[in-house]
């Protein structure tokens, strides 16, 4: 298996480097040269897989022998799930109006991250062990990616990571999972500004590929195709859980609605449907609509970033779409670059007519508001006594939508966090919650954290970051 960018500027490129990279070279994002396609005597063999089985079945696929031996790839996702606090890692609860909900949420950080993050910080910490080097992670987060990805590489000695977090604009559990760490190779910035805000001094970064060569810079982003990679699994799990009785011969639909912030989720997704599996995507977001707009419309312009009780889904600039697009775009590839560098110029874009219809066959969208947000919330709660976060809730509107409208086809809701990282939007919805002892105890932890305003030139602060971990690296140390 190798690798190419969706722009098309790279190809051939082995699994490793790409595990270590940003974005590609020419600025798009890397794929596989090509998508494993599975018969249905696989699909029905692989129903009677656990999660974790999946998560390994899949990751060999794209993995191939000589960067990772199957024995080696297999004890690192063994221990890349050791953390988590459920032992069927992503445990499936059915409630009443028909409602299934895969919990994602029972990793380290209360965040569905961690299912991919733990993992490609076992990737990471496998290949650096074996040739000795130091590698710079760069990530901003719009609220769980930032916690995620500092616990899976907290404390390792061959990397440091920077994180920039969107100062007040996630929740303060998600401020303290990332303000509280101690670790001498945790650097946690918090910026004035909106998350698409804070990426653009990171894309000018990766784009300066002297500097990233130099420093050995890598992101753990949803720019990071690993990621992506094993959020694979999580589809197949919930399709099996819905359909339950799956033979080669009755491979029945199944809706899968995604609560949809940088698409990096629904990528895999789609990349599941075209591996064989027969799923039906829903991207659910809040007000910021834009992959709403992109499926419905094929309107891909640029709006204004707003804030929502769904926050970690409050971003404008999706940029895993550029995967989708790549995906389906079939003989239209060779576009695209022209069509992205477009779009980077202009942020508006109106969808080839027959991308678009892709985009449609594949999957179909919702936007809800906050107060949509609410009431599920509550609806939720006075039905099952079962609380939701306000992205699961983005998620569950769909579905309680076709349900009272008696769509009642197979239909599995994607729970990205647990409620008890969103205290303030369950208060709003008038109800209380139980917190966890291990989030209670982040609010007596001191703080650590570099305050970035409007006025700083942040690219340069994170330049001299960079500049500075490595001169620390390098100098011998002082007695």
């Amino acid at each position: 298996m190798k690798y190419t960018s969706t722009r098309g500027g790279a190809t051939g490129v082995d699994f490793q480097d790409v595990l270590f990279s940003g974005f590609a070279p020419d600025g798009g994002l890397f794929m596989p040269e090509e998508i494993p396609k599975l018969d249905s005597k696989t699909i029905e063999a692989w129903s009677l897989f656990s999660y974790i089985e999946l998560v390994k079945e899949i990751c060999s696929l794209f993995i191939p022998l000589e960067s990772i031996p199957r024995t080696d790839l297999n004890g690192l996702i063994d221990k890349a799930f050791s953390r988590f606090r459920h032992k069927d890692i992503v445990p499936i609860s059915r409630l009443g109006s028909g409602l299934i909900v895969l919990e994602m949420w029972h990793g380290v950080t209360h965040a569905f991250k961690d299912l991919a993050m733990s993992c490609v910080g076992q990737f990471l910490d496998y290949f650096l062990k074996k040739t000795n080097k130091h590698v710079n992670i760069l990530v901003g987060t719009s609220g769980d990616t930032g916690s995620s990805a500092i616990e899976s590489v907290r404390g390792i000695k061959n990397i440091d990571i920077i994180v920039l977090l969107p100062h007040g604009r996630c929740t303060k559990i998600q401020e303290l999972q990332m303000t509280t760490v101690i670790e001498d190779n945790v650097h946690v910035f918090a910026v004035d500004g909106t998350s698409d805000e804070l990426d653009e001094p990171i894309k000018k970064l990766f784009a300066d590929t002297d500097f990233v060569r130099k420093h050995h810079l890598m992101s753990t982003n949803s720019v990071n195709w690993a990621r992506v990679l094993v959020q694979i699994a999580h589809y197949f799990y919930a399709y099996f859980q819905c359909a339950k009785f799956v033979t080669s011969e009755t491979l029945p639909l199944v809706e899968i609605v995604v609560p949809s912030g940088g698409a990096g989720n629904i990528t895999a997704g789609c990349i599941a449907q075209m591996m064989g599996l027969p799923i039906r995507l829903v991207a659910a977001v809040n007000r910021n609509d834009i992959i709403h707009r992109i499926v419905q419309h094929g309107d891909f312009s640029l709006g204004d970033t707003e804030t929502s009780l769904a926050s970690a889904m409050d971003i404008q600039e999706p940029y895993n779409m550029e995967r989708i697009f790549w995906l389906l775009a079939g003989s239209e590839k060779s576009r695209m670059r022209e069509m992205m560098e477009e779009y980077n110029i202009k942020k508006v874009l109106k969808l080839p007519d027959e991308l678009h219809k892709k985009v449609l066959q594949a999957m179909t969208s919702c936007s809800v508001t906050d107060e949509n947000i609410l009431q599920t919330i509550r609806r939720c709660w006075e039905e099952n006594r079962y609380l939701l976060c306000p992205h699961s809730a983005v998620a569950v509107f769909y579905h309680y939508k076709q349900f009272d409208n008696n769509q009642n086809s197979l239909r599995c809701c994607l729970a990205p966090a647990s409620a008890a990282k969103f205290q303030d939007v369950i208060l709003r919805a008038n109800l209380t919650l139980d917190i966890p002892p291990d989030i209670e105890a982040l609010l007596q932890k001191e703080t650590h954290s570099v305050p970035l305003s409007r006025k700083d030139n942040w690219e340069k602060i994170l330049r001299d970051k960079i500049e500075e971990i490595d001169q620390q690296k390098k100098s011998p140390c002082v007695k």
